[in-house]
């Protein structure tokens, strides 16, 4: 949480006991370290993405295509494979379609909103969608909310919830709105392929939203800006710590301001060439500070600070493969 109190500290004084016996405390920003946890045993390490996993790899635009067709969200392009390398490198496929609740597919010139995250209220997709049925009137501009399967997920029981929620905000919305709003229930039954669905679903849109409420980390917005699109994001949680605001993206301070957050979409739809420049910068910032190599030479200094002298001897004699 941003901001501490007696619920939080509870659970701290709860938990501490059993931590107590590490040697290493990593959190993934300064401001989440408990009170009383201090010195070299605390590290702070953001997390981070695989630029080469399925949800990151580079996809061509005629791929991206092609996997959304598979999905049920546009119209198929025709003669291209939904195609897409695994993590353990073998050739994969999207073939399972997403359970969609949309008017129509997307339109081939479409400008896309999209927002990625679990059926959450605190990701408040249902701002996002009250957000797009109070400010967006030009016909052409369309809102993609898209998340895991409901029932896929065991441990978000609240997710069926608000995804019914959602349905029936989007079935009272006139015909001309409910058209250009697409809500997709991603298959969870492999996890590669949702990670193809997830990466052709960002490359795709104009805009990416992150409009969370209260926020942990949130590495969709990394995953958004590794892709170069600018992103919109509330001010909480790891979110600002991704975004700067106006330099690799748009970070809105009040979570619940509807009007913030339609006005920052639509200043980025509106002018391509500054949300171009913030993508490029995002994407560079991205490589800066959350890939996975960076965290690699982290994690090699904090297990050799763990290391006793006498480990550190053995392992630099022990032979090597």
């Amino acid at each position: 949480v941003d901001r501490p109190n007696a619920l939080t500290r509870e659970a701290w004084d709860f938990l501490r006991p059993y931590a107590a016996e590490a040697d290493a405390y990593v959190f993934s920003r300064r401001e989440y370290v408990w009170d009383g946890l201090v010195g070299d045993k605390v590290w702070v390490m953001p997390p981070s993405i695989d630029a080469f996993s399925p949800k990151n790899q580079e996809l061509d635009p005629p791929v991206v295509d092609a996997i959304l067709a598979a999905i049920g969200l546009q119209p198929s392009p025709g003669g291209i494979a939904p195609v897409y390398r695994r993590g353990d490198g073998s050739p994969g496929r999207v073939d399972r379609r997403a359970e969609l609740l949309q008017e129509a597919p997307l339109p081939p010139d479409a400008r896309v909103v999209l927002q990625v995250s679990r059926w959450d209220r605190l990701k408040d997709p249902h701002g996002l969608l009250e957000c797009f049925e109070l400010f967006f009137t030009d016909p052409s501009i369309h809102l993609v909310l898209a998340a895991p399967s409901p029932a896929a997920v065991a441990d978000d029981p609240e997710g069926a919830v608000v995804l019914s929620t959602l349905a029936r905000t989007w079935r009272y919305l006139s015909e001309e709105k409910r058209r250009r709003v697409h809500l997709a229930s991603l298959p969870m039954n492999d996890l590669d392929e949702n990670a193809a669905m997830v990466n052709a679903l960002q490359r795709r849109a104009d805009v990416i939203v992150q409009k969370s409420i209260a926020e942990g980390f949130g590495l969709t917005v990394a995953e958004g800006m590794w892709k170069e699109k600018p992103v919109v994001g509330s001010r909480v949680g790891g979110i600002q710590d991704q975004i700067v605001d106006g330099e690799s993206g748009v970070l809105v301070d009040d979570p619940h301001d509807l009007d913030a957050f339609g006005q920052a979409i639509h200043r980025l739809i509106e002018d391509p060439a500054r949300a171009a420049r913030l993508g490029n910068a995002a994407r560079r910032r991205v490589i800066d500070r959350f890939l996975a190599v960076n965290r690699l030479a982290e994690y090699v200094e904090l297990v050799g600070s763990l290391m006793t002298p006498a480990q550190t001897t053995a392992s630099r004699k022990a032979p090597t493969a």
